[in-house]
Protein backbone atom coordinates (compact mmCIF):
# COMPACT_ATOMS: atom_id res chain seq x y z
CA UNK A 1 0.00 0.00 0.00
CA UNK A 2 1.20 3.66 -0.86
CA UNK A 3 2.08 6.11 2.04
CA UNK A 4 1.10 9.26 1.21
CA UNK A 5 4.05 12.32 1.02
CA UNK A 6 4.54 14.00 4.40
CA UNK A 7 5.47 17.71 4.32
CA UNK A 8 5.89 19.27 7.88
CA UNK A 9 6.44 23.42 7.27
CA UNK A 10 8.04 25.57 9.42
CA UNK A 11 6.34 29.05 10.62
CA UNK A 12 8.71 31.63 8.29
CA UNK A 13 7.55 34.30 10.74
CA UNK A 14 10.07 32.74 13.18
CA UNK A 15 13.06 32.67 10.88
CA UNK A 16 15.72 34.66 12.50
CA UNK A 17 13.87 37.44 13.85
CA UNK A 18 14.90 40.91 12.47
CA UNK A 19 14.71 43.07 15.71
CA UNK A 20 17.52 40.67 17.19
CA UNK A 21 19.91 40.63 14.49
CA UNK A 22 19.45 44.56 13.74
CA UNK A 23 21.20 45.53 16.78
CA UNK A 24 25.11 44.78 14.77
CA UNK A 25 26.04 45.23 11.50
CA UNK A 26 25.10 47.11 8.61
CA UNK A 27 27.46 49.46 6.65
CA UNK A 28 28.58 51.02 9.84
CA UNK A 29 30.31 47.54 10.51
CA UNK A 30 30.94 46.61 6.97
CA UNK A 31 33.66 50.16 6.89
CA UNK A 32 35.75 48.47 9.15
CA UNK A 33 36.16 45.24 6.40
CA UNK A 34 36.54 47.29 4.16
CA UNK A 35 39.39 48.81 5.44
CA UNK A 36 41.35 45.12 6.03
CA UNK A 37 40.44 44.05 2.22
CA UNK A 38 41.90 47.07 1.52
CA UNK A 39 45.32 46.55 2.98
CA UNK A 40 45.34 42.90 1.83
CA UNK A 41 44.41 44.25 -2.10
CA UNK A 42 47.32 46.64 -1.67
CA UNK A 43 49.75 44.06 -0.40
CA UNK A 44 48.73 41.49 -2.78
CA UNK A 45 48.53 43.54 -6.06
CA UNK A 46 51.47 45.12 -4.92
CA UNK A 47 53.36 41.90 -5.13
CA UNK A 48 51.67 39.93 -7.84
CA UNK A 49 51.82 43.00 -10.46
CA UNK A 50 55.84 43.18 -10.20
CA UNK A 51 56.86 39.67 -9.56
CA UNK A 52 57.57 39.29 -12.81
CA UNK A 53 59.95 41.24 -13.02
CA UNK A 54 61.84 40.51 -9.93
CA UNK A 55 62.19 37.05 -10.95
CA UNK A 56 63.68 38.03 -14.37
CA UNK A 57 65.78 41.00 -13.25
CA UNK A 58 66.96 40.31 -9.92
CA UNK A 59 66.75 36.13 -10.11
CA UNK A 60 67.93 35.89 -13.72
CA UNK A 61 64.99 34.01 -14.52
CA UNK A 62 63.89 32.79 -17.99
CA UNK A 63 60.68 34.88 -19.33
CA UNK A 64 58.59 31.33 -19.61
CA UNK A 65 60.18 29.80 -16.36
CA UNK A 66 59.21 33.26 -14.18
CA UNK A 67 55.49 32.90 -16.44
CA UNK A 68 54.84 29.34 -15.20
CA UNK A 69 56.00 30.57 -11.36
CA UNK A 70 54.21 33.50 -10.97
CA UNK A 71 51.03 31.83 -12.55
CA UNK A 72 51.04 29.24 -10.32
CA UNK A 73 52.01 30.72 -6.96
CA UNK A 74 49.00 32.71 -8.09
CA UNK A 75 46.96 30.05 -8.25
CA UNK A 76 48.07 28.48 -5.34
CA UNK A 77 47.17 31.45 -3.18
CA UNK A 78 43.44 30.67 -4.88
CA UNK A 79 43.49 26.86 -4.29
CA UNK A 80 44.64 27.44 -0.41
CA UNK A 81 41.21 29.11 0.18
CA UNK A 82 38.89 26.26 0.11
CA UNK A 83 40.82 24.85 3.41
CA UNK A 84 40.26 28.20 4.76
CA UNK A 85 36.77 28.11 4.00
CA UNK A 86 36.26 24.91 5.05
CA UNK A 87 37.62 25.64 8.69
CA UNK A 88 36.11 28.70 9.34
CA UNK A 89 32.54 27.55 8.18
CA UNK A 90 33.28 24.43 10.08
CA UNK A 91 35.26 25.58 13.06
CA UNK A 92 36.72 28.66 13.86
CA UNK A 93 34.37 31.27 12.44
CA UNK A 94 35.10 33.53 10.22
CA UNK A 95 36.31 36.49 12.16
CA UNK A 96 38.54 34.39 14.25
CA UNK A 97 39.59 33.14 10.90
CA UNK A 98 40.36 36.62 9.25
CA UNK A 99 42.22 37.67 11.93
CA UNK A 100 44.66 34.60 12.30
CA UNK A 101 45.47 34.92 8.46
CA UNK A 102 45.67 38.68 8.40
CA UNK A 103 48.86 38.06 11.28
CA UNK A 104 49.85 35.08 8.93
CA UNK A 105 50.24 37.44 5.29
CA UNK A 106 52.14 39.64 7.40
CA UNK A 107 54.64 36.91 8.80
CA UNK A 108 55.07 36.26 5.12
CA UNK A 109 55.59 39.57 4.13
CA UNK A 110 58.09 40.64 6.74
CA UNK A 111 60.25 37.77 5.40
CA UNK A 112 60.27 38.86 1.47
CA UNK A 113 61.27 42.71 3.47
CA UNK A 114 64.12 40.46 5.18
CA UNK A 115 65.11 38.27 2.24
CA UNK A 116 65.52 40.82 -0.08
CA UNK A 117 67.59 43.36 2.51
CA UNK A 118 69.41 41.06 4.12
CA UNK A 119 70.56 38.01 2.52
CA UNK A 120 72.62 37.53 -0.30
CA UNK A 121 71.24 37.05 -4.18
CA UNK A 122 72.84 33.89 -4.06
CA UNK A 123 70.93 32.47 -0.92
CA UNK A 124 67.57 34.14 -1.17
CA UNK A 125 65.43 32.39 -3.47
CA UNK A 126 64.62 29.62 -0.70
CA UNK A 127 63.74 32.29 2.04
CA UNK A 128 62.39 34.44 -0.85
CA UNK A 129 59.84 31.53 -1.71
CA UNK A 130 58.99 30.89 1.54
CA UNK A 131 57.78 34.17 2.37
CA UNK A 132 55.59 34.27 -0.71
CA UNK A 133 53.74 30.61 0.53
CA UNK A 134 53.87 31.88 3.43
CA UNK A 135 51.64 35.16 2.43
CA UNK A 136 49.41 31.98 0.48
CA UNK A 137 48.59 30.43 3.55
CA UNK A 138 47.25 33.97 4.96
CA UNK A 139 45.54 34.17 1.85
CA UNK A 140 43.57 30.87 2.75
CA UNK A 141 41.87 32.48 5.76
CA UNK A 142 41.53 35.95 4.62
CA UNK A 143 40.06 35.48 0.92
CA UNK A 144 36.78 32.97 1.58
CA UNK A 145 35.90 34.98 4.65
CA UNK A 146 36.15 38.18 4.08
CA UNK A 147 33.96 39.24 1.60
CA UNK A 148 31.47 36.78 3.10
CA UNK A 149 31.93 38.30 6.44
CA UNK A 150 31.26 41.70 5.15
CA UNK A 151 27.93 40.46 3.62
CA UNK A 152 27.10 39.03 6.64
CA UNK A 153 26.59 42.37 7.97
CA UNK A 154 23.20 42.88 5.86
CA UNK A 155 19.93 41.00 7.51
CA UNK A 156 17.90 39.56 4.25
CA UNK A 157 15.03 39.81 6.83
CA UNK A 158 15.00 43.63 6.94
CA UNK A 159 14.05 45.47 3.56
CA UNK A 160 16.52 48.42 3.97
CA UNK A 161 19.39 46.33 4.42
CA UNK A 162 18.14 43.65 1.61
CA UNK A 163 18.76 46.93 -0.46
CA UNK A 164 21.80 47.76 0.11
CA UNK A 165 22.99 44.61 0.01
CA UNK A 166 22.10 44.33 -3.41
CA UNK A 167 24.62 46.96 -4.28
CA UNK A 168 27.43 46.00 -1.69
CA UNK A 169 28.88 43.81 -3.70
CA UNK A 170 30.03 46.62 -6.43
CA UNK A 171 31.16 48.79 -3.96
CA UNK A 172 32.76 46.37 -2.07
CA UNK A 173 34.81 45.51 -5.50
CA UNK A 174 34.88 49.13 -6.08
CA UNK A 175 37.18 49.26 -2.94
CA UNK A 176 39.18 46.57 -3.96
CA UNK A 177 40.12 48.07 -7.20
CA UNK A 178 41.05 51.46 -5.54
CA UNK A 179 43.62 49.58 -3.45
CA UNK A 180 45.02 47.66 -6.17
CA UNK A 181 45.32 50.81 -8.11
CA UNK A 182 46.56 52.79 -5.66
CA UNK A 183 49.51 49.75 -4.90
CA UNK A 184 50.41 49.71 -8.53
CA UNK A 185 50.38 52.85 -8.63
CA UNK A 186 52.84 53.71 -5.62
CA UNK A 187 54.44 50.75 -5.19
CA UNK A 188 56.05 49.10 -7.98
CA UNK A 189 57.08 52.63 -8.60
CA UNK A 190 59.22 52.88 -5.60
CA UNK A 191 60.59 48.82 -6.10
CA UNK A 192 61.87 49.81 -9.77
CA UNK A 193 63.29 53.10 -8.85
CA UNK A 194 64.36 53.27 -4.96
CA UNK A 195 64.30 49.70 -4.09
CA UNK A 196 63.08 46.13 -3.87
CA UNK A 197 62.97 46.21 -0.20
CA UNK A 198 61.70 49.77 0.69
CA UNK A 199 58.20 48.19 -1.91
CA UNK A 200 57.90 45.42 0.21
CA UNK A 201 58.00 47.50 3.78
CA UNK A 202 55.06 49.46 2.34
CA UNK A 203 52.87 46.88 1.71
CA UNK A 204 53.96 45.42 5.13
CA UNK A 205 52.99 48.51 7.05
CA UNK A 206 49.71 48.71 5.21
CA UNK A 207 48.52 45.34 5.77
CA UNK A 208 49.54 46.28 9.87
CA UNK A 209 47.72 49.40 10.04
CA UNK A 210 44.38 47.49 7.98
CA UNK A 211 44.56 44.95 10.52
CA UNK A 212 44.76 47.33 13.23
CA UNK A 213 41.68 49.42 11.38
CA UNK A 214 39.58 46.24 11.44
CA UNK A 215 40.25 45.08 14.77
CA UNK A 216 38.85 48.46 16.24
CA UNK A 217 35.69 48.06 15.16
CA UNK A 218 34.83 44.43 16.36
CA UNK A 219 32.09 45.40 18.69
CA UNK A 220 30.14 46.14 15.54
CA UNK A 221 30.29 43.04 14.01
CA UNK A 222 27.54 40.27 13.54
CA UNK A 223 29.36 36.95 13.86
CA UNK A 224 27.78 34.14 12.74
CA UNK A 225 29.06 31.09 14.93
CA UNK A 226 30.43 27.94 12.62
CA UNK A 227 27.82 25.69 11.87
CA UNK A 228 29.56 22.17 11.71
CA UNK A 229 31.53 20.25 8.07
CA UNK A 230 29.21 21.30 5.63
CA UNK A 231 31.53 18.59 3.50
CA UNK A 232 29.78 16.26 5.82
CA UNK A 233 25.85 17.08 5.34
CA UNK A 234 26.92 16.76 1.05
CA UNK A 235 28.70 13.12 1.63
CA UNK A 236 26.00 12.02 3.70
CA UNK A 237 23.55 13.08 0.82
CA UNK A 238 25.54 11.76 -1.71
CA UNK A 239 25.66 8.21 0.83
CA UNK A 240 22.04 7.96 1.61
CA UNK A 241 20.66 8.29 -2.01
CA UNK A 242 22.92 5.93 -3.33
CA UNK A 243 22.11 3.38 -0.44
CA UNK A 244 18.29 3.76 -1.59
CA UNK A 245 19.25 3.83 -4.86
CA UNK A 246 17.06 0.66 -5.80
CA UNK A 247 13.79 2.44 -4.72
CA UNK A 248 11.47 4.33 -6.99
CA UNK A 249 10.74 7.92 -6.71
CA UNK A 250 7.71 7.45 -8.43
CA UNK A 251 6.21 5.04 -5.32
CA UNK A 252 4.24 7.44 -2.67
CA UNK A 253 7.25 7.13 -0.28
CA UNK A 254 7.00 9.61 3.21
CA UNK A 255 9.85 11.59 2.83
CA UNK A 256 11.81 13.53 5.79
CA UNK A 257 11.88 17.15 6.12
CA UNK A 258 12.04 19.17 9.33
CA UNK A 259 11.51 22.78 10.72
CA UNK A 260 14.86 23.04 12.49
CA UNK A 261 18.49 22.53 12.31
CA UNK A 262 21.01 22.31 14.84
CA UNK A 263 17.80 24.61 17.33
CA UNK A 264 17.65 26.65 14.48
CA UNK A 265 14.11 27.63 12.51
CA UNK A 266 15.62 27.18 8.52
CA UNK A 267 14.05 28.40 5.58
CA UNK A 268 13.48 25.57 3.42
CA UNK A 269 14.60 25.61 -0.53
CA UNK A 270 12.24 25.07 -3.13
CA UNK A 271 11.70 21.94 -4.07
CA UNK A 272 13.09 21.51 -7.95
CA UNK A 273 13.11 18.31 -10.54
CA UNK A 274 16.80 18.07 -11.46
CA UNK A 275 19.53 15.69 -10.14
CA UNK A 276 16.17 13.23 -8.82
CA UNK A 277 18.42 10.42 -7.84
CA UNK A 278 19.80 12.50 -4.99
CA UNK A 279 16.24 12.73 -4.01
CA UNK A 280 15.96 9.22 -2.92
CA UNK A 281 18.37 10.25 0.25
CA UNK A 282 14.98 11.59 1.69
CA UNK A 283 12.42 8.28 1.86
CA UNK A 284 11.68 6.99 4.63
CA UNK A 285 11.36 3.33 4.36
CA UNK A 286 10.84 0.02 6.21
CA UNK A 287 14.29 0.24 7.78
CA UNK A 288 13.92 3.72 8.88
CA UNK A 289 10.66 3.68 10.17
CA UNK A 290 11.81 0.42 12.51
CA UNK A 291 15.51 1.81 13.47
CA UNK A 292 13.47 4.70 14.75
CA UNK A 293 16.92 6.30 14.87
CA UNK A 294 17.75 9.73 12.91
CA UNK A 295 20.76 8.37 10.91
CA UNK A 296 21.84 10.92 8.46
CA UNK A 297 23.82 8.55 6.55
CA UNK A 298 20.63 7.07 5.07
CA UNK A 299 18.05 9.18 6.12
CA UNK A 300 18.41 13.18 4.38
CA UNK A 301 16.36 16.33 4.68
CA UNK A 302 14.54 17.64 1.95
CA UNK A 303 16.42 20.71 2.58
CA UNK A 304 19.77 18.93 3.14
CA UNK A 305 19.39 17.35 0.03
CA UNK A 306 18.26 20.67 -2.51
CA UNK A 307 21.42 22.54 -0.39
CA UNK A 308 23.67 19.50 -2.25
CA UNK A 309 21.90 19.99 -5.19
CA UNK A 310 22.56 23.45 -5.73
CA UNK A 311 26.18 22.88 -5.20
CA UNK A 312 25.88 20.06 -7.88
CA UNK A 313 24.19 23.06 -10.51
CA UNK A 314 27.45 25.35 -10.02
CA UNK A 315 29.70 22.81 -10.83
CA UNK A 316 29.35 23.13 -14.85
CA UNK A 317 29.78 27.12 -14.10
CA UNK A 318 33.03 26.49 -12.54
CA UNK A 319 34.28 24.84 -15.57
CA UNK A 320 33.13 26.69 -17.85
CA UNK A 321 34.62 30.08 -16.52
CA UNK A 322 38.13 28.07 -15.89
CA UNK A 323 39.17 29.71 -19.53
CA UNK A 324 38.53 32.92 -17.96
CA UNK A 325 41.06 33.49 -15.61
CA UNK A 326 43.56 31.93 -18.12
CA UNK A 327 43.15 35.15 -20.10
CA UNK A 328 43.03 37.35 -16.51
CA UNK A 329 46.57 35.46 -15.80
CA UNK A 330 48.52 37.12 -18.57
CA UNK A 331 48.20 40.61 -17.41
CA UNK A 332 50.70 40.17 -14.39
CA UNK A 333 52.66 37.90 -16.94
CA UNK A 334 53.42 38.49 -20.78
CA UNK A 335 51.62 41.69 -20.82
CA UNK A 336 53.48 43.35 -18.97
CA UNK A 337 57.10 41.66 -20.21
CA UNK A 338 55.89 43.07 -23.48
CA UNK A 339 55.35 46.82 -21.95
CA UNK A 340 59.29 46.12 -21.31
CA UNK A 341 60.13 46.12 -24.52
CA UNK A 342 58.21 49.17 -26.11
CA UNK A 343 59.23 53.22 -25.54
CA UNK A 344 57.93 54.11 -22.02
CA UNK A 345 59.12 57.42 -21.34
CA UNK A 346 56.36 60.25 -20.29
CA UNK A 347 56.29 63.03 -22.79
CA UNK A 348 59.74 65.25 -23.30
CA UNK A 349 61.09 63.85 -20.04
CA UNK A 350 63.63 60.77 -19.75
CA UNK A 351 61.39 59.11 -16.67
CA UNK A 352 60.79 55.60 -17.67
CA UNK A 353 57.06 54.63 -16.85
CA UNK A 354 57.19 50.61 -15.02
CA UNK A 355 55.71 48.51 -17.76
CA UNK A 356 53.49 47.05 -14.31
CA UNK A 357 51.92 50.30 -13.94
CA UNK A 358 50.07 49.82 -16.57
CA UNK A 359 48.13 46.89 -15.00
CA UNK A 360 46.28 49.96 -13.38
CA UNK A 361 43.69 50.53 -16.27
CA UNK A 362 41.56 47.59 -15.62
CA UNK A 363 41.26 49.10 -12.20
CA UNK A 364 40.74 52.57 -13.39
CA UNK A 365 38.00 51.43 -15.87
CA UNK A 366 36.30 49.82 -13.36
CA UNK A 367 36.32 52.41 -11.25
CA UNK A 368 34.81 54.96 -14.29
CA UNK A 369 32.43 51.58 -15.40
CA UNK A 370 30.65 50.56 -12.52
CA UNK A 371 29.08 53.83 -11.31
CA UNK A 372 27.95 53.75 -14.97
CA UNK A 373 27.26 50.47 -14.86
CA UNK A 374 24.83 51.37 -12.05
CA UNK A 375 22.90 54.40 -12.68
CA UNK A 376 22.65 54.38 -16.69
CA UNK A 377 23.07 50.41 -17.83
CA UNK A 378 21.02 48.50 -15.04
CA UNK A 379 17.84 50.53 -15.42
CA UNK A 380 17.78 50.65 -18.76
CA UNK A 381 17.67 46.99 -18.53
CA UNK A 382 15.53 46.75 -16.07
CA UNK A 383 13.39 49.04 -17.82
CA UNK A 384 13.74 46.54 -21.36
CA UNK A 385 13.91 43.32 -19.21
CA UNK A 386 11.43 43.52 -16.19
CA UNK A 387 14.15 42.13 -14.35
CA UNK A 388 14.76 43.70 -10.81
CA UNK A 389 18.42 43.46 -11.16
CA UNK A 390 18.42 44.52 -15.29
CA UNK A 391 20.31 41.71 -16.32
CA UNK A 392 20.64 38.06 -14.32
CA UNK A 393 24.10 37.29 -12.80
CA UNK A 394 24.34 34.37 -15.43
CA UNK A 395 24.19 36.79 -18.10
CA UNK A 396 26.54 39.40 -16.54
CA UNK A 397 29.36 36.82 -16.13
CA UNK A 398 29.08 35.82 -19.96
CA UNK A 399 29.44 39.39 -21.36
CA UNK A 400 32.33 39.51 -19.00
CA UNK A 401 33.57 36.09 -20.55
CA UNK A 402 33.17 38.11 -24.00
CA UNK A 403 34.75 41.17 -23.39
CA UNK A 404 37.80 38.64 -22.26
CA UNK A 405 37.61 36.63 -25.69
CA UNK A 406 38.07 40.38 -27.26
CA UNK A 407 40.77 41.39 -24.70
CA UNK A 408 43.27 38.39 -26.46
CA UNK A 409 42.39 39.33 -30.02
CA UNK A 410 43.28 43.30 -29.38
CA UNK A 411 46.45 41.69 -27.18
CA UNK A 412 47.43 39.52 -30.03
CA UNK A 413 46.37 42.39 -33.13
CA UNK A 414 48.95 45.16 -30.89
CA UNK A 415 51.59 41.96 -30.57
CA UNK A 416 51.77 41.48 -34.59
CA UNK A 417 52.55 45.03 -34.88
CA UNK A 418 55.14 45.14 -32.07
CA UNK A 419 56.51 42.29 -33.89
CA UNK A 420 56.54 44.15 -37.36
CA UNK A 421 57.86 47.16 -36.14
CA UNK A 422 60.76 45.52 -34.29
CA UNK A 423 61.50 43.39 -37.50
CA UNK A 424 61.64 46.64 -40.25
CA UNK A 425 63.79 47.80 -38.16
CA UNK A 426 66.04 45.48 -38.04
CA UNK A 427 65.84 44.15 -34.16
CA UNK A 428 65.16 40.84 -34.14
CA UNK A 429 68.60 40.00 -32.75
CA UNK A 430 68.19 42.61 -30.45
CA UNK A 431 66.19 41.66 -27.40
CA UNK A 432 67.12 44.44 -24.81
CA UNK A 433 66.45 46.87 -27.81
CA UNK A 434 63.35 49.24 -27.61
CA UNK A 435 61.18 48.66 -30.25
CA UNK A 436 59.92 52.31 -31.21
CA UNK A 437 56.50 52.20 -30.66
CA UNK A 438 55.05 53.77 -27.76
CA UNK A 439 53.53 51.94 -24.51
CA UNK A 440 50.74 53.32 -24.67
CA UNK A 441 49.72 50.85 -27.39
CA UNK A 442 48.90 48.67 -24.91
CA UNK A 443 46.02 50.68 -23.62
CA UNK A 444 43.52 49.25 -25.49
CA UNK A 445 43.65 45.76 -24.18
CA UNK A 446 44.19 46.67 -20.57
CA UNK A 447 40.59 48.62 -20.95
CA UNK A 448 38.95 45.77 -22.19
CA UNK A 449 40.15 43.38 -19.34
CA UNK A 450 38.99 45.86 -17.00
CA UNK A 451 35.43 45.41 -18.19
CA UNK A 452 35.90 42.17 -18.45
CA UNK A 453 36.60 42.02 -14.99
CA UNK A 454 33.93 44.47 -13.75
CA UNK A 455 31.32 42.33 -15.41
CA UNK A 456 32.42 38.94 -14.72
CA UNK A 457 34.48 38.99 -11.54
CA UNK A 458 31.68 40.33 -10.08
CA UNK A 459 29.21 38.36 -11.22
CA UNK A 460 31.30 35.11 -10.51
CA UNK A 461 31.41 36.49 -6.64
CA UNK A 462 27.82 37.27 -6.56
CA UNK A 463 26.86 33.78 -8.07
CA UNK A 464 29.07 31.84 -5.73
CA UNK A 465 27.90 33.72 -2.40
CA UNK A 466 24.00 33.84 -3.48
CA UNK A 467 23.51 30.58 -5.08
CA UNK A 468 25.11 28.26 -2.01
CA UNK A 469 23.65 27.36 1.00
CA UNK A 470 24.02 30.16 3.98
CA UNK A 471 26.09 28.09 6.15
CA UNK A 472 28.38 26.99 3.56
CA UNK A 473 28.97 30.69 2.03
CA UNK A 474 32.99 30.56 2.95
CA UNK A 475 33.20 27.47 1.07
CA UNK A 476 31.39 29.43 -1.82
CA UNK A 477 33.65 32.19 -1.77
CA UNK A 478 36.43 29.39 -1.80
CA UNK A 479 34.74 27.90 -4.71
CA UNK A 480 34.84 31.36 -6.74
CA UNK A 481 38.69 31.52 -5.82
CA UNK A 482 39.38 28.28 -7.01
CA UNK A 483 38.39 29.07 -10.17
CA UNK A 484 41.02 32.01 -10.75
CA UNK A 485 43.50 29.63 -8.95
CA UNK A 486 42.91 26.33 -11.04
CA UNK A 487 42.90 28.89 -14.34
CA UNK A 488 45.96 30.32 -13.42
CA UNK A 489 47.86 26.51 -13.10
CA UNK A 490 46.31 25.66 -16.13
CA UNK A 491 47.89 28.83 -17.83
CA UNK A 492 51.34 27.63 -16.32
CA UNK A 493 50.65 24.25 -17.65
CA UNK A 494 49.47 25.41 -21.33
CA UNK A 495 52.86 27.73 -21.44
CA UNK A 496 54.90 24.31 -20.35
CA UNK A 497 53.00 22.42 -23.13
CA UNK A 498 53.25 25.36 -25.92
CA UNK A 499 57.16 25.43 -24.94
CA UNK A 500 57.32 21.65 -25.81
CA UNK A 501 55.27 21.67 -28.71
CA UNK A 502 56.83 24.53 -30.55
CA UNK A 503 59.78 24.01 -29.50
CA UNK A 504 60.12 20.23 -31.40
CA UNK A 505 59.16 21.79 -34.19
CA UNK A 506 62.09 24.46 -34.20
CA UNK A 507 60.10 27.95 -33.57
CA UNK A 508 59.83 28.57 -29.83
CA UNK A 509 56.90 30.67 -29.33
CA UNK A 510 57.63 31.88 -26.05
CA UNK A 511 61.58 32.38 -26.16
CA UNK A 512 63.28 34.86 -24.02
CA UNK A 513 63.88 36.99 -27.02
CA UNK A 514 60.37 38.50 -27.53
CA UNK A 515 61.14 40.17 -30.96
CA UNK A 516 61.75 36.35 -32.22
CA UNK A 517 59.04 34.98 -29.77
CA UNK A 518 55.34 34.39 -31.62
CA UNK A 519 53.42 36.14 -28.47
CA UNK A 520 50.57 36.78 -30.79
CA UNK A 521 50.20 32.99 -31.80
CA UNK A 522 49.82 32.67 -27.94
CA UNK A 523 46.98 35.39 -27.60
CA UNK A 524 45.09 33.21 -30.81
CA UNK A 525 45.33 30.14 -29.22
CA UNK A 526 43.71 31.55 -25.42
CA UNK A 527 40.85 33.80 -27.63
CA UNK A 528 40.16 30.04 -29.74
CA UNK A 529 39.82 28.59 -26.64
CA UNK A 530 38.18 31.37 -24.45
CA UNK A 531 35.57 31.13 -27.59
CA UNK A 532 34.83 27.20 -27.23
CA UNK A 533 34.71 28.01 -23.11
CA UNK A 534 32.08 31.13 -23.68
CA UNK A 535 29.70 28.42 -26.26
CA UNK A 536 29.68 25.94 -23.51
CA UNK A 537 28.92 28.46 -20.56
CA UNK A 538 26.07 30.02 -22.93
CA UNK A 539 24.83 25.60 -22.91
CA UNK A 540 25.27 25.66 -19.19
CA UNK A 541 23.92 28.75 -18.62
CA UNK A 542 20.27 28.21 -20.39
CA UNK A 543 19.83 25.06 -17.81
CA UNK A 544 20.49 26.61 -14.95
CA UNK A 545 18.24 26.78 -12.26
CA UNK A 546 18.23 29.48 -9.26
CA UNK A 547 17.97 29.17 -6.02
CA UNK A 548 14.38 29.51 -4.56
CA UNK A 549 13.01 29.74 -0.62
CA UNK A 550 10.28 27.67 -0.48
CA UNK A 551 7.75 30.97 0.93
CA UNK A 552 8.86 32.50 -2.85
CA UNK A 553 6.80 30.03 -4.43
CA UNK A 554 4.00 30.56 -2.31
CA UNK A 555 0.92 32.10 -3.64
Amino acid sequence: MKTSVVFTKCDHNDVNTPSKKAIKGGWKSAIFIIFVEFGERFAYCGLLGNLIMYLTTIMGQPIATAAKNVNFWHGVSALVPIFGGFLADSYFGRFKTIVFSSITYLLGLVLLVISTKAIPLKHRSLPYFVGLYVINIGEGGHRPCIQTFAADQFDDNLPEERAAKSSFFNWWYLGIVLGATMSILVVIYVQESVGWPLGYAILTIVVAAALGIFLAGKSTYRKEAPLGSPVTKVVQVVVAAFRKRRLSLEKGWSVCEEEEENGTMIKPLARTNQFRFLDKAVIIDETDVSSGKDNRWRLCTVNQVEQVKLLVRLVPVWLACLMFWVVIAQISTFLTKQGTTLIRTIGSTNHQLPAATLQVIPGLTILASVPIYERLIIPTARRLTGNPSGITILQRIGFGIFFSILTMIMSALVESKRVRIATQHGLLDHPKSIVPMSIWWLVPQYVLMGIADMLAIVGMQELFYDQVPDEMRSMGAAAYMSVLGVGSIISSGLISLIEVITERHGDQWLQDNMNRAHLDYFYWVLASLSGFSLVLYVVVAKGYVYKKVERENEV
